[in-house]
């Protein structure tokens, strides 16, 4: 199927199913293009695409609205709202990253077909799979000022302001490792794991460690249940953690989207 000159074919995910999944219920998309659709790249494996207008998103009227931040939460909504779809009506999906486009149909098609070896590679990694995700943030540190005086010599005012680095350092030290260990129990128990690399610290508190977890989804229960008793062991070294999932495997299918 050939695609009008301004429109983009936007892709979802692909996924691999003997039968054609039904549509019934599944979302709109993403805001301003049309109902998602099957395209059939062969031997069972399918692409979800849907058409999109070129004065949104192509890449000069792109370029400003991805600093739209609510404009592009709204798309990552839309676009993960099919992707769990697929995931719940044919099983494994293998998602494509955010704004992932081509001129047309034919054009996406080829690509996945040309690149079928990795994409099954894919695939057979993550089957039975969902992704969980860690963040960890450090707290800020609370010297304890003793008496509140103030130092009266240069020397004591440069000594206070070395107990301060120092009971920093020592407090990010602690908390890194606690990050590190929770890290390590947790790709225990996944099948694949990636940190992710957290920018310098500032006064905003950046994460001392994001890390995403393929795991099972027959594992499930005892991923969560490990996650749980890492939380109080982080909080005791000054860290506070954050689960989030589950999800399709985005961080797992970089190398293909």
């Amino acid at each position: 199927m050939k695609t009008s000159t301004n429109l983009a074919v936007y892709v979802y995910c692909i996924f691999r199913s003997a039968r054609r999944p039904r549509m019934t219920g599944a979302p709109r998309g993403v805001p301003g293009g049309a109902a998602p659709e099957l395209q059939v790249v062969a031997g069972g494996m399918w692409l979800v695409t849907s058409t999109v207008p070129l004065d949104v998103y192509g890449p000069a009227n792109l370029e400003p609205r991805l600093q739209d931040l609510d404009w592009v939460a709204q798309v990552a909504v839309a676009h993960e709202a099919v992707n769990e779809f697929f995931a719940r009506a044919a099983g494994t999906v293998v998602p494509m990253t955010l704004f992932t486009m081509f001129s047309s149909t034919e054009t996406a098609l080829k690509d996945v077909r040309g690149r079928r070896r990795t994409i099954d590679r894919i695939v057979r990694h993550v089957a039975g799979c969902e992704e969980w995700g860690i963040r960890v943030t450090r707290r800020p540190v609370v010297i304890d000022a003793g008496d509140g005086s103030r130092p009266r010599t240069g020397a004591g005012f440069l000594q206070a302001r070395k107990a301060v680095r120092d009971a920093t350092a020592s407090a990010r030290s602690a908390a890194l490792e606690a990050a590190d260990a929770a890290f390590e129990q947790l790709k225990r128990m996944s099948k694949d794991a990636r940190r992710r690399h957290p920018g310098p610290e500032s006064r905003t508190t950046p994460p001392i460690l994001e890390a995403a977890f393929l795991v099972r989804e027959t594992a499930r229960t005892k991923f969560r249940a490990e996650a749980r008793r890492q939380a109080p062991i982080l909080a005791k070294a000054g860290a506070d953690m954050a689960l989030t999932g589950p999800w399709p495997a985005y961080s797992f299918a970089r190398e293909e989207a």
